[in-house]
């Protein structure tokens, strides 16, 4: 008792009433978000990188979906290889939060969504139901490394605020680069890479991995991902985030089960934001970044 005390104490004087204020109210509410924005770079697969899993030189496809996000890449492949264009992505899921982390929220439809960059243009979020919004396909947003980001959310006479601040620019992974264009590993063989080392006096950010295969049926379900994937598992994340702050990062060889495919590997570097608004729950979770892309190729 005593030391709680003391720590109650303490928190008063680093703090000031208005902010001691806020951090009442923020872990009182009861709706909370749990969004991401998503950056990718153009991925080029050269022709000595494809791999001999059913493609021909006339073959078009759509990418599929990347965290379940709906991208619509409008990939062809040539003599050359092919090219999935650059991705700028964000969603989110706002809900009424239960009584404790243990129960997920229940999700919030019909509000008025928009994300907006701090300084420049906002973009609508359309409402996809279930309290699930994402951006809008000919929104026109591009992901722009430093800015600052908010989420805001118009439910009846509330609006809601959520911010992430100064978003990381991409990592570059030099394993990801190889001087042939792509990796090769054994099926089933696993993937050790080193992440760069933060800036002097700055934290890690979170580093997210997703892999998927890319087939002439288009690109599958992820074979391997470390990402939040519920709006339980974002909310969870902040008590425990030094999981995702490793330099080496092994991908368990279970990700690439098949000989003679094609895989692309994400690292999304990104940075953890949360409610600004007093009706937004603290423990919010707004994750921004941007990804470094390895295309990996299975030996025969």
């Amino acid at each position: 008792m005593k030391n709680t005390r003391m720590f109650l104490v303490l928190l008063a004087v680093a703090t000031s009433g208005c902010e001691l204020d806020l951090i009442t109210k923020q872990a009182q509410a009861k709706t909370a978000a749990v969004s991401t924005i998503l950056s990718t770079p153009p991925i080029e697969v050269k022709a000595g990188a494809v791999a001999g899993n059913g493609f021909d030189a006339s073959f078009d496809f759509d990418a599929g979906f990347l965290l379940d996000a709906g991208i619509d890449a409008g990939v062809i492949l040539g003599d050359a290889g092919f090219v999935l264009p650059a991705q700028n992505l964000a969603f989110v899921y706002l809900g009424t939060r239960g009584a404790s982390l243990d129960v997920a929220p229940t999700g919030l439809p019909g509000a008025q969504a928009r994300l907006i960059q701090v300084g420049g243009s906002s973009f609508p979020l359309d409402d996809q139901g279930g309290g699930t919004y994402a951006l809008s396909p000919d929104a026109g947003f591009v992901y722009v490394d430093d800015a600052t980001y908010q989420f805001e959310f118009k439910s009846g006479a509330s609006t809601f605020l959520a911010e992430v601040k100064n978003v990381p620019p991409r990592e570059n992974i030099a394993q990801f680069h190889p001087a042939a264009g792509y990796v090769e590993i054994n099926a089933g063989e696993d993937f050790t890479f080193t992440r760069p080392d933060p800036q002097p006096g700055l934290d890690r950010n979170f580093g997210f991995v997703n892999v998927f295969p890319v087939s002439q049926q288009g690109q599958g379900q992820p074979t391997y991902t470390n990402i939040p994937m519920t709006p339980l598992a974002f909310l969870r994340l902040i008590a425990f985030p030094q999981e995702w702050k490793s330099t080496s990062v092994t991908i368990p060889g279970s990700a690439f089960p098949e000989r003679d495919h094609n895989y692309i590997v994400l690292l999304q570097s990104a940075k953890l934001g949360g409610p600004k608004s007093d009706n937004l729950f603290s423990g919010s979770a707004i994750l921004a970044g941007t990804a470094d892309v390895a295309i990996v190729k299975t030996r025969k």
